[in-house]
C-alpha cells in the first residue's frame, strides 16, 4: 500500500496572509505530487503498460493500416504522430480518474482531510503528477515515432512548443476526469465511466484519418472538437501547416482556448465535488 506523505505543518496551524497561503498550498502540492510519483514507480507494471499502448497504435497504423490510408500533402506517419501523441495523453489522463477513486475506496483522501493541510492540494497534486507522468511518455513516444519513420520538419522549437500545447491539454482532461473519480464508487466503475468520454472524441476526430474522409454530417463535429483541434495545431507546429488547411495560429489558439475553457469549468467542479463527496 502507498505510505501518504503529508507536508510539514505544523498541527492546527494555518499560515496566515495571503503568501503564507500560497506558500502552503505549493508546497502540499510538491508533497502529493511526490507521493502520486512514488507510486507510480512502485507499480512499473502500470506505467510499462500505459507505454506500450500507445507503441501498438503507432505500429498497427504505421504498418497495417497506414497502408490503405491516404494523405495528400505529407506521409502518413507525419501525420499519424500528432494525433498519436494527443491520443496518448488523453488516455493517460483516466489514471487521474482511477487514482482519485482508489484513494476515495481506501480511506486515503478521508485521512487527507483530517490533517492540516491545503484542501485543493489533493487535487492539484494528483493532476500535477499525471502531467509528470505524461512527459516521461511523450518523450517514449518521440524515440518510437523516430524509430518508425516520424520526421518533424519545422524546427526544435516548434516541436516543443507542441508538446507544450499537449501537455496542457492534457492537464485540462486531468481535471475532468477528477470530477469522474470523485463521482464513482471504485476504480474500476471510474475506468468504464472514462472511456465513452474519451472514444468519441479520440476516434471521431482527425488523429488517425483526414477529416474529408468522413461523412458530410460528421465533418463539422470531428474538425472542431477538442481533440481534432489539438491534434492540428500540433500537426501544424511539428510538420508545418499545409497538412492543416489552415495557419499554425488558427488551431493553436483554438487549442488554447479549449483548454482555458477546460480548466476554468473544470477546476471549480472538481474542488466542489472533492468538497461534497463523502
Amino acid at each position: 500500500m502507498t505510505t501518504a506523505v503529508v507536508a510539514p505543518t505544523a498541527p492546527g496551524h494555518h499560515p496566515s496572509g495571503l503568501a503564507g497561503r500560497v506558500r502552503w498550498a505549493v508546497s502540499d502540492t510538491l508533497t502529493l505530487t511526490r507521493r502520486n510519483l512514488l507510486a507510480v514507480t512502485r507499480i512499473p507494471e502500470a506505467l510499462f503498460f500505459a507505454t506500450v499502448q500507445p507503441i501498438m497504435f503507432v505500429l498497427l497504423f504505421r504498418y497495417v493500416f497506414g497502408g490503405a490510408i491516404k494523405v495528400p500533402t505529407v506521409e502518413y506517419v507525419n501525420f499519424l504522430m500528432p494525433g498519436i501523441f494527443v491520443q496518448t495523453v488523453a488516455f493517460g489522463a483516466v489514471s487521474t480518474s482511477i487514482g482519485l477513486a482508489e484513494d476515495l475506496q481506501k480511506g486515503i483522501i478521508e485521512r487527507f482531510r483530517a490533517l492540516p493541510m491545503a484542501r485543493g492540494a489533493v487535487l492539484t497534486g494528483r493532476t500535477t503528477a499525471d502531467v509528470v507522468r505524461n512527459v516521461f511518455v511523450v518523450v517514449i513516444m518521440t524515440v518510437v515515432g523516430f524509430l518508425v519513420g516520424f520526421r518533424p520538419t519545422t524546427g526544435v522549437l516548434h516541436y516543443l512548443a507542441a508538446i507544450a500545447i499537449i501537455l496542457l491539454f492534457a492537464y485540462a482532461l486531468s481535471w475532468g476526469f477528477a470530477v469522474v473519480g470523485l463521482s464513482a464508487p471504485n476504480s474500476e466503475t471510474a475506468q468504464v465511466m472514462s472511456f465513452p468520454i474519451l472514444f468519441p472524441l479520440t476516434f471521431v476526430s482527425a488523429a488517425f484519418v483526414p477529416v474529408a474522409s468522413m461523412p458530410s454530417w460528421l465533418q463539422g463535429f470531428a474538425t472542431y472538437q477538442p481533440v481534432s483541434v489539438t491534434v492540428s495545431a500540433c500537426r501544424a507546429l511539428m510538420i508545418g501547416p499545409a497538412a492543416t488547411g489552415h495557419p499554425t495560429w488558427y488551431w493553436a489558439s483554438q487549442s488554447l482556448l479549449w483548454s482555458i475553457a477546460f480548466l476554468v469549468v473544470l477546476v471549480p467542479l472538481a474542488v466542489r465535488r472533492y468538497r461534497t463527496r463523502s
